[in-house]
């Protein structure tokens, strides 16, 4: 979800060279995601290929604001 924060949409090819994951792994992952309504899928043919794309959802965002903030809490906390 991290890298979808900062960017529009990402394709699911960019995300797997990215993250240095197996499809597999990476597609239950985002199917997991998908599911909870963090992400979407949208799939769509350029040149008869199949392009899939990730969006993190108002959702997704949303939760993962709220993950940053609380690693952040928690950091600080350590530093106490």
């Amino acid at each position: 979800m991290a890298q979808l924060y900062f960017v529009q949409s990402a394709e699911v090819l960019f995300l797997k060279r990215q993250m240095g994951m197996m499809p597999r792994i990476l597609s239950a992952n985002l199917n997991k995601l998908e599911y909870a309504g963090y992400v979407e899928i949208p799939k769509e043919f350029i040149e008869r290929k199949t392009r899939t794309a990730l969006v993190l959802t108002r959702k997704g965002r949303a939760a993962f604001k709220e993950y940053r903030k609380k690693v952040k809490q928690f950091v600080e906390k350590l530093s106490e």
